[in-house]
């Protein structure tokens, strides 16, 4: 058996991960500003009947990601700026973004949502989300695409409107886009069925390699 690497590229990603899932529950739509980047994790926790079994789970606990994200510093940093500070509110800003699209839609209320943060290196930002993302299938990232997505803007509404927003309407610039094939029941249906498939298991914190 090979000996314990620390340095392995998975258990510090691991370490990432269980770093944010070690922090206490905020609530998204109350969160104070504060300097860096980093990575998220949104719990829903409301009544909204697609999202029952994620909902039930989060009761106890925010226990399930309905998304999972990261913020990162636009440009990258080079040479001895690798070891400088990161400046300027992009996890917060990110945070508020996403609390402004809850608040938009006609169906989900921003006090039913919770958030954990970590502002870390951005070096370590690509590899904790991608962890988190692949160990809980949160919803949002893996089947109702669009919660992320930014207002294209104007004479590039031509694409598809998100699936978010088919079964979240209200943001104004995901309206002027196309409409899709699905309905919002169809997609409230392919939701449960995912979530019903993709549970994590009771204990969802990271198992380290030994």
């Amino acid at each position: 058996m090979a000996n314990y690497n620390p340095l392995d590229k998975l258990n510090l990603g691991k370490s990432v991960a269980e770093a944010l899932l070690d922090k206490e529950p905020d609530t998204l739509g109350a969160i104070e500003a504060f300097n860096g980047a980093g990575i998220y994790a949104i719990y829903y926790r409301g009544p909204f009947k697609p999202y029952k079994r994620l909902a039930a789970r989060n009761a106890e606990g925010s226990q399930w990601p309905v998304y999972i994200g990261k913020a990162i510093p636009s440009g990258g940093r080079k040479g001895a700026a690798l070891f400088s500070e990161i400046t300027g509110r992009h996890l917060w800003s990110r945070l508020r973004e996403h609390a402004d699209s809850v608040r938009a839609t006609d169906n989900l209320k921003i006090e039913h949502f919770q958030c954990r943060y970590l502002a870390i290196d951005d070096i370590w930002i690509p590899l904790g989300e991608t962890l988190l993302i692949a160990h809980f299938k949160p919803v949002w990232n893996l089947y109702l695409e669009g919660f992320g997505n930014h207002d294209p803007g104007a004479g590039r509404y031509e694409g598809l409107r998100p699936m978010w927003d088919v079964l979240h309407p209200g943001r104004a610039w995901a309206e002027k886009c196309r409409a899709r094939p699905q309905t919002a029941d169809e997609l409230a249906h392919h939701v449960a069925e995912f979530l019903k498939a993709n549970e994590p298991p009771a204990d969802a914190h990271f198992k380290f390699a030994q």
